[in-house]
């Protein structure tokens, strides 16, 4: 292929004339579902345009009610995220959602397109299924090498939808960050992330598919039969077989075993799920963000003003990829001299899994920090990684690495969902996320501020002379560290050169 031919390829996108229009299913016409009338005491009950909402902490748990969601619905599934890993619990979870297709249930999956690079024969084999429809957002149209289509198509495939959602029978959904791979949900023993989601119901949950609708049928999801060739699809016999090979291995039978001793798991089963019914608010970015065509006010990020305005008494930001931007570095300063306490939980250098991020931060480092932000960076110990549930961390049992998002504000409104506080987030990507009025929750995160957090991350203060020096909780006493702790001088040094690249904008 010559390379005029190679670039023309990478540029051009299929037609969307005649692809199909489907829609969630009305409360109406899910009544009969098995969701929906277990559901139905509770919200006469308490609902009178509340929702119930209850996090999902703890990592097998959160894949316990996604495989709840799959096994229980009876008319539809809706789901959309931005990684779906080919590992063992997303092998488990394609192959639930092809077990519900075959009962007859309408599946509709909408992934990111920028990492599905090893999922191609698998997505095609699914959306061969007479039940299932695979859409792909903002897609590569040449698949190998990816790298190629950003030659001639940065500005569209730059931006990426890093929503997460995943919803049953228009009755139950889960929200938040994580994605779908063994590192979010507790299943490998290398890099563990410490995330949150939300299991809902009620009225929030017919915003999320009222607005998975608006993403399905946007300008940027295509079906994936116009871009994936349905002769490389995976048959759904050999898609049953590696899942039912993995659900038969050691790792994961220890796993299984471990959601069994969940007593979350009894708690789904019988119907028992402690929600709180608060008012709750879905913020999303208008899915024409993904091809720079949103409007201001239908961004994510002016949701949320609109919803909170501003802080009075404190800030409290848990964010894995914290890269606040001069702006915001005078935005958090404004807030503290009016007396607002700031306080930001985000990786260390030694914990993040993307140090380009951690170089954006970095660099803002001192002026929040002189600005009075109290800052707080999490520790990587891999041989803490397994812990006890006992504890009722507000972040987990388990995590090598933050990739939680949320925080809360005055006490009172506490958001959970896919945003980082960076560029990014705020700019290119399009992104999902509750606003939850619930002082209870927001009392848990500021409880994990005081009691769990310093123990777990270094607190970062300035010298005298402005150097920083990070300060880490030990049972001898308190250990001072004047560089990055445990990192090695080479990755510290990329660090700094990444610093000084013009690349803010992108992170």
């Amino acid at each position: 292929m010559s390379l005029s031919a190679l670039l023309l390829g990478c540029s051009n996108l299929p037609s969307l004339e005649g692809r199909s229009q489907t829609y969630a299913y009305t409360k109406e016409q899910v009544a009969d579902t098995y969701f929906a009338k277990a559901l139905a005491p509770l919200e006469a009950q308490y609902g009178a345009g509340r929702s119930g909402v209850f996090p999902l902490i703890e990592a097998d748990d959160a894949f316990a009610a996604r495989m709840m969601l799959a096994k229980h619905a009876q008319r539809s599934l809706d789901v959309q995220y931005y990684i779906w890993q080919r590992d063992m619990t997303g092998t488990m979870l394609f192959e639930a959602l092809h077990e519900a297709a075959d009962r007859g249930v309408r599946v509709r999956l909408l992934l990111d397109d920028n990492n599905t690079s090893n999922t191609d024969a698998v997505l095609a084999g699914l959306n061969g299924h007479e039940n299932i429809e695979v859409r792909l957002f903002n897609p590569f149209m040449l698949r190998k090498p990816r790298w190629w289509g950003f030659l001639t198509d940065f500005t569209r495939l730059n931006r990426r939808m890093h929503n997460k959602s995943m919803t049953a029978d228009n009755s139950l959904s889960i929200i938040g960050g994580r994605n779908v791979g063994d590192e979010y949900f507790g299943a490998t023993n290398d890099v563990l992330f410490a995330d949150l989601d939300v299991l809902s119901v009620g009225e929030a949950v017919r915003d999320v598919s009222a607005d998975f609708d608006k993403y399905w049928h946007s300008a940027s999801s295509y079906p994936l039969e116009r871009v994936v060739s349905s002769s490389k699809a995976l048959p759904l016999t050999t898609l049953r077989e590696h899942a039912e090979q993995i659900a038969a291995s050691k790792g994961a039978q220890q796993y299984v075993e471990s959601l069994r001793e969940s007593p979350f798991i009894t708690q789904l089963e019988q119907g028992e799920v402690p929600f709180e019914w608060v008012n709750v608010r879905m913020v999303s970015d208008d899915p024409r963000k993904g091809l720079g065509k949103a409007e201001k006010e239908s961004l994510l990020i002016q949701q949320l003003q609109d919803i909170i305005g501003d802080p009075q008494v404190d800030v409290e930001l848990i964010s894995p990829y914290f890269v606040p931007t001069e702006s915001g570095v005078e935005a958090f300063a404004w807030l503290v001299r009016k007396g607002v306490e700031v306080k930001v939980l985000t990786n260390s250098l030694s914990a993040t899994d993307v140090a380009a991020v951690h170089a954006g931060y970095a660099k803002r480092r001192q002026a929040l920090l002189e600005s009075g932000v109290i800052l707080y960076e999490m520790q990587r110990n891999p041989s803490q990684v397994k812990r006890s549930k006992g504890k009722k961390r507000f972040l987990g049992s388990s995590g090598s690495s933050l990739h939680a998002k949320t925080f809360s504000v005055d006490r009172q409104h506490v958001f959970v969902g896919s945003f980082n506080f960076d560029p990014r987030s705020a700019n290119l990507n399009t992104e999902l996320g509750f606003v939850i009025d619930s002082p209870r929750l927001a009392q848990r995160i500021n409880h994990a501020f005081y009691d769990e957090i310093p123990a777990h991350a270094y607190r970062i203060k300035t010298m005298p002379n402005g150097r920083l020096y990070w300060t880490e909780q030990q049972e001898g006493g308190v250990k001072t560290y004047t560089n990055e702790p445990n990192s090695k001088l080479w990755r510290r040094a990329a660090v700094r050169v990444l610093s000084w690249l013009p690349i803010e904008g992108l992170l």
